[in-house]
Order: C-alpha cells, then sequence, then structure tokens
C-alpha cells in the first residue's frame, strides 16, 4: 500500500509533550488517524517517537520550526493533511500590571501568533484537497475571564475571535473549524505556569505580592481543583471535531466550561464578577 493509498486520515498536532496533547496524540486509534505529534523539546519528540508515535520538533515561537514541521509531515504523507489540532499554550500568571510588554508579547506569540501562523501554513494543503479540519484548543478562559491570568485571558479571547472570522472566511470551501473549550484538566499545566511566573514577574516588588503567595501555592500544588478532569477526556470531542459531518463549533469540556459562559448570558457583569472572584485567586 502506498502513501495515497493509506486510508488513515493524517493529524498534526501541537503541544504532544503532556497533558491534553499527548492524551489526544495517544487517543486518536491507529487504524483510523495517523498521527503526528510535535513539541518545541527534543527529549520530548525523542519520548513519543520510542512511545511508538511520529514526532517532529514544532516551537510556534520559531517561523522555521514551523516550517520545518510542517515540511516533516508533508514529506512523510504524500502531501496530504487531513486535520490541524492547535493545542500547544501554556499560561502566564500575574496582574495585569505586572505584564511587561515583553510577557504579554511572549504570552501571545505561543498562543495565538504561532498558532495563527501555522494555521495559515495549513490552508492552501486543506484548499487544494476541498476539506480539512481545523481544531483550536483554547479554554474556559476563552469565555470569561478569572483575576490574576490576564495574558492568558487575553490570549485564548484572541483566538476565539480570529477562529470565529476564519469559520466565516472558509464557509464553503470544505474547511471545518472547531474550538474545544476545556476547563481545569490535569496536566503539567501548572508547572509551566510556575516556571514563567518566577521568570518574568517581580512578586516581591509587586503591589500583588501578598496574594501571589497563594498563586505560588496554588502552583506549586499537587492536588487538583474541583470538577478537574483526566487529560483523555478530550479524546471524544475531538473525534466527534474530526469525524462528524457536522461538527459543532464549541465543544466546551469539564462543568465550569459548560455552565458559567451560560450563567454569563443572564447576569449583569457586576454579578458575574462576584462569581468570578470566588473562583479565583483572591486576598484574606
Amino acid at each position: 500500500m502506498t502513501l495515497t493509498d493509506d486510508p488513515r486520515r493524517i493529524i498534526l498536532i501541537t503541544g504532544c509533550s503532556s497533558g491534553i496533547g499527548r492524551a489526544a496524540a495517544f487517543g486518536l486509534p491507529a487504524e483510523r488517524y495517523r498521527v503526528f505529534a510535535t513539541a518545541r523539546r527534543l527529549a520530548d519528540v525523542k519520548s513519543l517517537r520510542e512511545a511508538g508515535l511520529e514526532s517532529t520538533l514544532l516551537d510556534l515561537n520559531d517561523s522555521i520550526s514551523i516550517n520545518n514541521a510542517l515540511s516533516y509531515v508533508l514529506d512523510r504523507s504524500n502531501g496530504r493533511l487531513d486535520a490541524l489540532v492547535n493545542n500547544a499554550a501554556f499560561g502566564q500568571p500575574g496582574a495585569v500590571e505586572d505584564l511587561s510588554r515583553r510577557t504579554l508579547k511572549s504570552q501571545f506569540e505561543t498562543n495565538l501568533f504561532g498558532t495563527h501562523e501555522l494555521t495559515c501554513a495549513c490552508l492552501p494543503i486543506f484548499r487544494s484537497q476541498a476539506e480539512g479540519r481545523i481544531i483550536q484548543v483554547s479554554s474556559i478562559l476563552g469565555r470569561i475571564c478569572l483575576a490574576y491570568r490576564g495574558a492568558y485571558n487575553a490570549s485564548k479571547y484572541a483566538l476565539e475571535a480570529l477562529s470565529d472570522t476564519l469559520r466565516l472566511e472558509l464557509r464553503g470551501s470544505g474547511i471545518q473549524i472547531s474550538i474545544i473549550e476545556p476547563g481545569p484538566v490535569e496536566s503539567r499545566f501548572r508547572d509551566n505556569s510556575l516556571h514563567v511566573f518566577l521568570d518574568r514577574i517581580d512578586i516581591d516588588s509587586s503591589h500583588h505580592s501578598t496574594l501571589y503567595q497563594k498563586v505560588l501555592k496554588r502552583l506549586e500544588s499537587t492536588s487538583n481543583t474541583a470538577f478537574t478532569m483526566p487529560a483523555d477526556a478530550i479524546v471524544k470531542p475531538l473525534r466527534h471535531a474530526l469525524e462528524s459531518r457536522r461538527p459543532r463549533t464549541r465543544y466546551p469540556l469539564t462543568i465550569p466550561a459548560r455552565i458559567l459562559p451560560m450563567v454569563k448570558r443572564f447576569l449583569s457583569d457586576r454579578a458575574m464578577d462576584r462569581i468570578l472572584e470566588a473562583a479565583g485567586d483572591k486576598p484574606d
């Protein structure tokens, strides 16, 4: 059987070193999907390959890395690509007033600009096939905001807006775009957030330094918050988005992701603020 005869769907997934991305890569059945799982560290690529997946480096902060990764996939799939799953992202904690321009730009480079660049690079391939699927892994924080997560909130709101616009522009092309919106999910997300929090926020000099001690405890904790779901909860909505003839535009994942956006529709901003203040980091 040649590559052109391969009945499996060719899927490119970003951010597969852990959490949702890794669960998605391993959760798609091998008899139906040929998964290319990417990561930005060579050690993670090696781990994915040793576990039996096809993998290559992809750093969304680097245009050359983006182009090389896509070329790697196309060279091995005879130019085919059936779906792109944009999962790679990180969360930058910190009060809005403590976010330097450099820090905010770094958040957007990965969560929006790199994702956008990769998506646009895939569109000509999808157009040539007259079909394709784009799955954006966003967040509940692309629909509602929590304090001290302003950079991440903003990047995910922007991703959702860009995706909604793209969906309008792709109408009639055969290319479908869906957004998956997880709430709390088991992953290394807090570990990564802790690293950039310590690296990019001047904790001791901040007006919010006392509250930041709570943020540190939350990020250092190994216990899960209420309603946390395992990372493989992504697989069911992902398969629906990939396989359905009429995929949904949004797939909220976890109870908070389903409930809070609906509640927001009926409450005033002030009333919603009180709920979100109770749910997030707050002073004593």
